[in-house]
């Protein structure tokens, strides 16, 4: 199992840029609890802190697109570095002025959001000039998908060590600090150096105008619902099963129950039409939602969270090759980024829709959301098979033939081609 992965990691730049990109991206992934943790420290309100945990959100989702086009543009170092520098000067500001003056915070809040480097996407468009052979990037993705869930698992646990530490505040400046140096790590290196998107014609769709990617972006924006939904549903079941601690463990097992399905899920390589197996993948994952509904005791509930992870790092990672099949030319890293904006987005929206069904009817009426919202990603999914038959090149998608099926060029020929994003 660990020799595919190994193998990977042995490649030139492999563990730099993952690594750096990981670092890069703790910011991101910690400012939620840093944001809350701030405010109250500093005497702010709990809605206080959820406003401005939400505005950041926004503006990420806002910001990521629009930076992934300009990387496809312009190149990776010219991007991502002065976007990381400037997302860590907007938290500086807040760390400095504090919430007492709203204005200033929401501003840089804004900042901070807008400008976080589109790194995730930036990686996986890196990824085929790193390793070469298409069944290596296929299991890139999948262990791209586990370091995810290592460092939302990490992340939160630095960022409450350094307050215990030090300070709220020290924990916002230096966390950004870090972030900056892991993106500064990965532009500096010679893939991202070297690398350029393939040419694209010029849509002011950009990866938006691929019906593929669109139907993709529709799946995973219920998929993020449901983990929204989970984390809402989830504080009102441990308030009458244990408090915190349950929560705690539950949130836990569904990190854990991600990160063992991904890292088995790449260990093997896959025959077949990759379109097809997230059908499959996410069916499960809306299967193993469904129980939650069922709410037992403190530690059936930890086993029920845990399964009901398992599929979601596979389906990552499968969704990553199905991005990569389906964005138009020359448009790679801003299609990933979109991605990560839809589950972004609709995290957030679970999350406000999870909050007045708990009100209502409770934990259980609360994990109905989740269940829904798997079972209508893959009503989505199957709706639209046809459109996610056709690759973003406009040819039929007929088999497991590469991480990017072909390129088409300016004359409307198929060219063989490893990725829509692949260096020209």
């Amino acid at each position: 199992m660990a020799s595919g992965y190994g193998e990977i990691l042995r490649a030139r730049y492999a563990t730099r840029l993952l690594a750096g990109t990981l670092v890069g991206r703790l910011p991101n992934a910690t400012a939620a609890i840093a944001i809350v943790l701030f405010v109250r420290a500093e005497g702010g309100t709990y809605s206080l802190a959820g406003a401005l945990a939400a505005v950041y959100g926004v503006a990420t989702a806002v910001g990521q697109p629009l930076l992934g086009r300009l990387v496809d543009l312009y190149g990776q170092p010219r991007v991502m570095l002065p976007a990381a520098v400037a997302s860590a000067l907007g938290m500086a500001l807040f760390a400095v002025t504090g919430p007492d003056v709203p204005v200033a915070a929401y501003l840089a809040m804004v900042i901070a959001g807008v400008f976080t480097p589109p790194l995730e996407g930036g990686l996986r468009a890196l990824w085929s000039d790193v390793l070469g052979k298409e069944e290596q990037v296929h299991t890139a993705y999948a262990m791209d998908a586990v370091a995810q869930e290592v460092m939302f698992t990490v992340g939160p646990l630095l960022v409450t060590g350094i307050v215990s530490l030090w300070s709220a505040q020290a924990a916002l400046l230096v966390v950004n600090a870090i972030g900056v140096l892991g993106a500064l790590s990965v532009v500096v290196s010679r893939p991202s150096r070297a690398w350029r998107s393939a040419p694209r014609e010029a849509h002011w769709l950009g990866a938006l105008r691929s019906p593929g990617l669109l139907a993709l972006l529709g799946a995973f924006l219920c998929v993020g619902t449901a983990l929204g939904a989970i984390t809402v549903a989830g504080v009102s079941y441990a308030d009458g099963h244990g408090g915190d601690a349950v929560y705690g463990w539950m949130m836990a097992g569904l990190g854990l129950g991600a990160l063992l399905g991904g890292v088995v899920y790449g260990a093997r390589q896959w025959s077949g039409v990759p379109e097809r197996r997230l059908v499959v993948l996410v069916a499960l994952l809306a299967v193993f939602y469904l129980p939650l509904v069922l709410t037992p005791g403190a530690v059936g509930m930890v086993v029920l969270t845990s399964l009901a992870g398992v599929f979601l790092a596979p389906a990552l990672a499968c969704a990553f090759i199905v991005v990569d099949r389906h964005a138009p030319r020359g448009t790679v890293t801003e299609a990933f980024s979109w991605l990560v904006t839809t589950f972004t987005v609709g995290t957030a929206v679970g999350t406000a829709a999870g909050g007045p069904v708990v009100e209502r009817g409770g934990a259980e009426w609360g994990f109905a959301v989740p269940g829904l919202a798997g079972v209508a990603a893959v009503v989505v999914l199957l709706c639209t098979r046809r459109v996610l038959a056709v690759s973003g090149a406009g040819v039929v998608v007929a088999a497991d033939t590469g991480v990017g099926s072909s390129e088409t060029d300016r004359n409307g020929t198929v060219e063989p081609g490893f990725s829509a994003g692949h260096r020209a």
